[in-house]
């Protein structure tokens, strides 16, 4: 199996069974985002406890690689500091601003390398950033809880 192919199972399987979707009560920040070049949409809740990022959760619409996306981040800063969370955070925006000239390190963005394809298309790189950038200004809200 190609690794283009494998890249797009995992976006469509997180897609399909997406992650931590479902908008949590207890929460430290919320933010809503859209793109408005296609519609796309997420509500991101992000709850902090202990300087831990303690629950991410969220809701929305739109294409496979935003849904798919937000589900993976959710996945992948969970449990984890800001600072653990920004390593993460800057090494995914670096791999979408590359135009597909990079592959992502996988120890650090883990199935998030998948979207590794979608950074040749500058349409789709704010699909994939969308729920990223919600991240960043819930972070920045609830950071005075955090510790």
């Amino acid at each position: 199996m190609e690794l283009d192919s494998l890249y797009q199972e995992v976006i469509l399987d997180h897609y399909k069974h997406p992650q931590h979707k479902g908008l949590r009560s207890d929460y430290s920040a919320q933010v809503h985002h859209v793109n408005p070049s296609c519609g796309d949409e997420i509500t991101l809740n992000l709850t902090v406890s202990d300087g831990l990022i303690s629950a991410i959760s969220w809701d929305g619409q739109g294409c496979s690689i935003s849904q798919a996306s937000v589900s993976i981040l959710g996945d992948l800063l969970t449990g984890k500091t800001f600072a653990q969370a920004e390593v993460v955070v800057n090494a995914f925006s670096e791999l979408m601003a590359s135009k597909g000239t990079a592959a992502g390190n996988p120890e650090i963005l883990e199935d998030a390398v998948a979207f590794a394809g979608v950074s040749k298309f500058p349409g789709r790189v704010k699909c994939a950033l969308l729920g990223w950038m919600a991240f960043k200004d819930a972070a920045i809200q609830s950071k005075g809880e955090s510790k």
